[in-house]
């Protein structure tokens, strides 16, 4: 039996490079993006380096991984060869697993990006519920990704660099939804100052009376306070984030609550929450 092997035009060749090329630059992109929106979310990066993250950053990294993402899919209406029609490029269930995968992936984050644009006429907490959705997105896009390399022979170059820039985001990723206790705990939450702890000793008055007792007073720096909800999850009875983004808080809470105070304030990654200690009757 004879192999009989098929050559593609030049054209397509020139083509099939052009969506390769398009599909690496929106799988490092949309790696880098997800890496840059945890570390904006969190606050993280303000504890590595002291500096505030950038949001713009993330957004421009967003619209170059759906830019060159769009670039991938639409240079195959371009094949002479085999090529896909408009219907095959847009809708995710006329194909293969990989390319329902892919469709679905862009689309959904085509989706986040135009509602981030129109986030002023969207209640905040539903809009920040519906941007999660980027997380599933990008893991339709990786199996697409993958699958892709493995049909097309190039899984040794995205085994090399496609694990290099997916390990640190799927890292991030997790930590982002790890519980805040144990993020505070395995120091990658900034606790409370330990000048304001220092300052609070000090202060501290002797032990009081039968009628004297201590309690805190919270504040909130909204210079400061990203509106990420940390503090809800950690405290829900002291911090409620409304449906507007506004955050509502007991500022005197009562002295059993004292404790649920000192985790919300430890737990915020931007330190926004301030404690002051005063005596009560």
């Amino acid at each position: 039996m004879i192999d009989v092997v098929v050559a593609l035009p030049q054209h397509d060749i020139g083509i099939r490079e052009v969506a390769a090329l398009s599909a690496r630059l929106s799988y490092v992109f949309m790696c880098l993006t997800l890496c840059w929106g945890v570390f904006t979310y969190t606050g993280w990066i303000r504890r590595l380096t002291g500096h505030q993250a950038i949001r713009s950053g993330h957004m421009i990294l967003a619209t170059f991984t759906i830019a060159t993402g769009f670039t991938h899919a639409i240079v195959f209406l371009l094949l002479r060869e085999q090529g896909l029609d408009l219907f095959g490029i847009t809708v995710p269930f006329g194909g293969q697993l990989r390319h329902t995968m892919g469709i679905l992936g862009l689309e959904l984050m085509t989706a986040i990006l135009i509602s981030t644009g129109l986030r002023r006429f969207i209640r905040y907490r539903r809009w920040l519920r519906f941007h999660q959705f980027a997380y599933p997105a990008v893991g339709m896009t990786v199996v697409h990704s993958w699958f892709g390399a493995i049909h097309n022979g190039h899984l040794g170059l995205l085994w090399l660099g496609g694990i290099t820039v997916l390990t640190p985001a799927v890292t991030l990723t997790i930590l982002r939804f790890l519980p805040p206790r144990i993020l505070t705990r395995a120091g990658l939450l900034a606790g409370a100052p330990a000048a304001a702890e220092t300052q609070l000793a000090v202060a501290t008055p002797p032990p009081p009376g039968p009628r004297m007792g201590r309690k805190v007073q919270v504040s909130v720096d909204n210079q400061r306070c990203k509106r990420y909800g940390i503090c809800q999850a950690e405290s829900p009875q002291l911090f409620q984030l409304m449906e507007d983004g506004r955050l509502r808080y007991v500022r005197d809470p009562d002295t059993a609550s004292r404790a649920q105070a000192q985790a919300a304030a430890r737990s915020c990654p931007m330190q926004a929450i301030q404690l002051q200690e005063v005596r009560a009757r």
